[in-house]
């Protein structure tokens, strides 16, 4: 028996540790609270503690790990919801200058490079020329869809 709570500890602490590095969103998490706490009621059993001891203590473990999931849980769904902070991703939105445009494709500097573009499918403006500001709206792979700044988008 004492084995078999030693073993059931020992799964859950690693369940913790995986839902920690593995972002699963709880489905290591509960299995682990349920070894910790199923571990820690059978190795007291078996190291002579009655009842009395085994389940205030399996209790407080199940109530520790479960507080540390909870938190694993929220931090996890708060860095999904995060806004993309670099890579092309990031472009969205963000201004750029155009070095060369011919017809409906050229390019633009924007966030220190310098990247292919097209004009964006709503573009009404006349074409575009070097030096003028523009906007990214999407990005396709390296390419770069703009339109025109207006005139209080640039600073």
């Amino acid at each position: 028996m004492l084995t078999l709570g030693i073993v059931l500890l020992i799964v859950g602490a690693a369940l913790a540790v995986a839902e920690a590095h593995l972002p699963t969103g709880g489905a290591l998490g509960v299995p682990g609270i349920a070894a910790l706490v199923a571990g820690a009621a059978l190795t007291l059993t078996a190291l002579g503690g009655g009842a009395a001891v085994a389940v205030p203590a399996a209790a407080g473990a199940g109530v520790a790990a479960t507080g540390y999931l909870l938190l694993a849980t929220r931090k996890i769904a708060v860095a999904r919801r995060a806004l993309a902070r670099g890579g092309s991703e990031a472009l969205v939105g963000s201004a750029g200058v155009v070095r060369s445009w011919e017809g409906a494709t050229g390019q633009v500097f924007a966030s220190g490079a310098l990247w292919g573009a097209r004009l964006g499918w709503a573009h009404e403006d006349g074409p575009l020329r070097p030096g003028d500001h523009v906007v990214i709206e999407r990005v396709n792979g390296l390419t770069l869809s703009v339109r025109k700044a207006e005139e209080w988008e640039v600073s």
